[in-house]
């Protein structure tokens, strides 16, 4: 099951007491204060963990709390620290103060984080000899640990986002050049969360790839599912925007195209202006190489696209032109991090 928010109670380790004890030993019966420090209390520290994918585990378990500091000891003891909690979460993690909405960190691959701070421990009465005082009889406590309310958001981190309106064959294409193996049927929002998988062109290329549930009109309002995983294309490098090359529904894939351009752009303007690579699937529908020529025409001429600006054509179902399509995402991504030029029919008006 995929969940990609969570609010959990985290509570830092308490210091330990300060230790009042004196030193008693043969030949030195009042030997003076001995009282040892407190250990401090462990912190809360999030970890991102490459093996996780799913923020599924914090549904059951809110609280979450470290080990407290041990109290000092006789003889000048220091007590234990508490033991650090270490909480794995998927890489891509966002965590927010959930009173104030302030985010406290955002983990990366391999990142981590210290959320909630243990406290210190109390100081034995050692330390408040004097030549006045010199049998001082009060040690102090332990510092609190921090307590928190923390709002976890999971946005997944992909090299390429496929997205698309449902039943365009994001998830045929997906199990297609990754080892995924996504649900897929024949009707709206099949995919009820994204789905990662990995496609390797060689063992020292490889990408990620995100497929992203079906976008309808309305969805940056909320409308449909897509309005609750948008979000989890903003970190992808590259889009693929797939569309059906004959709609069962009988709709124009330029329309398609706008449709779901504008939901993105509706939901975040620098989302829109990502590199994207505008895909064709579905072309075993049009085996007819002349009817698929002209199709392919009236797309780049009604979206006004430049001639140097591809359109790849793909089978997901039949296997066909894939690896073609692979080295096209793979060029993009290369570029991905070159300032990218303004988008065609991004915005409200396009």
């Amino acid at each position: 099951m995929f969940v990609d928010r969570a609010i959990i109670t985290i509570k830092a380790g308490d210091g330990g007491k300060g230790c009042v004890a004196f030193r008693r030993e043969k030949y030195e019966p009042k030997g003076g204060p001995s009282g040892g420090d407190g250990g401090r209390g462990g912190d809360i520290v999030m970890a991102a963990d490459e093996g996780l994918n799913t923020l599924l585990d914090f549904r059951g378990l809110s609280h979450w709390e470290a080990e407290n500091g041990e109290p000092g000891r006789g003889k000048q003891q220091h007590g234990a620290d508490g033991r650090d909690k270490v909480i794995r979460v998927p890489s891509g993690t966002q965590v927010y103060d959930n009173k104030t909405g302030q985010l406290i960190a955002d983990l990366g691959p391999d990142q981590r984080a210290v959320i909630a701070n243990g406290g210190r421990g109390g100081y034995g009465n050692e330390h408040f000899k004097t030549s006045t005082n010199q049998a001082p009889k009060s040690g102090t406590p332990g510092e609190p640990g921090q307590r928190r309310e923390i709002r976890l958001d999971l946005k997944l981190i992909a090299d390429i986002g496929i997205i698309g309106l449902p039943n365009a064959g994001k998830s045929t294409l997906l199990g297609a050049l990754t080892h995924a193996t996504p649900k897929i049927a024949n009707y709206p929002f099949t995919t009820l969360s994204p789905q990662l998988g990995i496609a390797e062109l060689d063992p020292a290329r490889r990408m990620v790839l995100a497929d992203v549930p079906g976008l309808i009109e309305g969805a940056s309002r909320g409308k449909g599912l897509g309005h609750e995983f948008l979000r989890h294309v903003e970190r992808t490098r590259v889009l693929v925007h797939l569309l059906d090359i004959r709609p069962e529904d009988g709709s124009d894939p330029a329309d398609n195209y706008q449709i779901v351009r504008k939901e993105i752009y509706g939901y975040s303007p620098l989302l829109a202006e990502k590199e994207e690579l505008i895909v064709l699937n579905k072309i075993d529908l049009v085996p007819d190489e002349k009817e698929r020529t002209a199709a392919i025409a009236r797309l780049r001429k009604k979206l006004k696209l430049p001639v140097r600006e591809p359109i790849m054509t793909i089978s997901g179902a039949g296997r066909s032109n894939l690896r073609e399509t692979l080295e096209k995402m793979w060029k993009l991504l290369k570029h991905a991090d070159q300032p990218a030029p303004a988008r065609r029919a991004t915005g409200p008006d396009a």
